[in-house]
């Protein structure tokens, strides 16, 4: 009985921790609170309640007990930062000096992930340096050194908490990686290979089968994938997805919403390629089994020289055949927003996949399941509304004093759905079918950062500070 109820408690604790917006995009990643009294009209001189100048960095904040958490880099050195809740004070900020610089391509940086906490202690990825455990005074717990990683674009995805376990996925053109690591110890509980998949960037999120064992969802390339919390071990995949994914899944039940988007890979641009030994026939001049740079030139086309590095992955100046498997299934796959049964054990490629579009996809922000409604936001402000059932257009239109880039992902609450450009235009919009923007908000200050509702507050990281705001806030905080 003592053990039953201790295990109650212990769910009760996860549960309530995920739903105050303790990892990436709040409860399990859906980007959505329950909380009511969020403003519509804010800025840096309305309803704020306080802010806090931070450095810089593109993580998102969570939020524990009574502190809130983020990362941030100045130089060679990387923060994690504890902010009290109430106040925005800095209770303490903790520096690793990072030993190298790992590739990066604009804008990401290094404090792109958000970090994860189970209320009392943090958990922060750095792709120059690996996962670090905080307690509660900023006491450093454990570090894991990992990398270096071979992505061109930089890591992004973000840990998460299951099971007392912090989980990380680490993809790359080469040497991809997902590990389990005890929040306790530091020790590494599992860790298993990629072997299929390339850069990615998508956070995973947590789902269980009726009657079964708690899984993490991945999406990575080709594949939307449940893994074992407590193994590692792959259950079920969903061979539907392209190449390259930065958006977080949505799951609602038994069903994801998956996007991604990559370059080439859009409707119409696919290709059949022939296979490794046939193209060797053809353009392998001396016999060594590989492609030179000017072979593949001349079995591919001119666009090799402009981005060698996507064919060569292991950058040893060949092409190999695993790296001509992926030019053939990069060739293959599509863009799209679908929504997948979730489950099953093995392939469940033939019969998961509900439904598909393929037009106007965002490049890195995740999609948003308010009510019955799926939202995207582009770059360009182009904003879509599709039927969550069929998959169908309810409306699709540009916000129109908001047209820019899009990184930060779209949140919702209270009615309503907020969404931040990269130049700081916050717009926020009443959701529906017939979805319309009622204000806009300009912080004139970059932001990449995910909002966050949580206490019946909205968040907003710039670049340069983090604020809070409510309703009937003092002005200038």
């Amino acid at each position: 009985m003592f053990r039953r109820l201790k295990w109650i408690l212990l769910l009760a604790t996860v549960l309530v921790a995920d739903a105050d917006w303790s990892r990436f995009r709040g409860p399990n990643g859906t980007g959505v609170s329950d909380d009511t009294g969020i403003p519509a009209e804010f800025g840096p001189d309305k309803n704020v309640v306080w802010k806090t100048e931070l450095p810089d960095g593109l993580s998102s904040p969570v939020f524990g007990e009574d502190a809130i958490f983020l990362t941030g880099f100045e130089g060679d050195t990387l923060f994690t930062i504890a902010m009290d809740r109430e106040s925005g004070r800095i209770r303490w900020r903790r520096e690793i000096k990072r030993k190298r610089a790992g590739q990066l391509r604009e804008p990401n940086n290094p404090a792109s992930p958000s970090a994860v906490t189970d209320g009392r202690n943090v958990y922060s990825f750095f792709q120059d340096a690996g996962l670090v455990g905080y307690g509660p005074d900023g006491n450093e717990l454990w570090r894991v050194p990992l990398g270096p990683f071979n992505n061109p674009m930089g890591l992004g995805a973000s840990p998460i908490l299951a099971e007392g376990k912090i989980i990380q996925v680490c993809d790359s053109e080469t040497g991809s990686f997902m590990l389990a690591i005890d929040k306790e110890t530091g020790k590494t509980v599992w860790r298993h290979d990629r072997p299929i998949a390339l850069r990615g960037f998508s956070t995973p999120v947590l789902w269980r089968p009726e009657g079964g064992e708690l899984q993490f969802v991945s999406a990575g390339s080709y594949s939307l994938a449940g893994y074992s919390v407590a193994t590692g071990k792959r259950i079920w995949w969903v061979d539907a997805l392209t190449w390259q994914l930065k958006p977080t899944p949505v799951i609602e039940g038994d069903y994801a919403y998956v996007l991604g988007w990559a370059g080439r890979a859009d409707l119409g641009q696919q290709q059949d390629v022939p296979t490794f030994e046939e193209t060797l026939k053809a353009f392998d001049k001396n016999a060594d089994g590989a492609l030179s740079q000017d072979e593949a030139t001349a079995a591919i086309g001119d666009r090799v020289g402009n981005d060698w590095a996507s064919f060569d992955l292991d950058l040893n100046q060949t092409m190999n055949e695993r790296e001509w498997v992926h030019h053939r299934r990069k060739g293959k796959v599509v863009n799209s927003v679908q929504k997948i049964k979730i489950g099953g054990q093995g392939d469940m490629t033939e019969t998961a996949v509900v439904w598909k579009y393929h037009k106007s996809l965002p490049n890195v922000p995740s999609p948003l399941l308010y009510g019955d409604v799926l939202y995207m936001v582009k770059d360009g402000g182009i904003f879509t509304a599709l039927n969550k059932e069929t998959g169908a257009v309810l409306k699709q239109g540009r916000l129109r004093d908001a047209m820019d880039r899009y990184f930060s992902s779209p949140v919702a609450a209270d009615g309503k759905i907020f969404t931040a450009s990269e130049p700081g235009v916050v717009s926020v919009l009443r959701p529906g079918a017939e979805w319309e923007v009622i204000a806009v908000s300009d912080f004139e200050d970059t932001i990449h950062a995910t909002p966050v509702i949580t206490d019946g507050k909205l968040y907003i990281r710039t670049k340069s500070a983090l604020y809070c705001f409510a309703e009937s806030a003092s002005s200038g905080g």
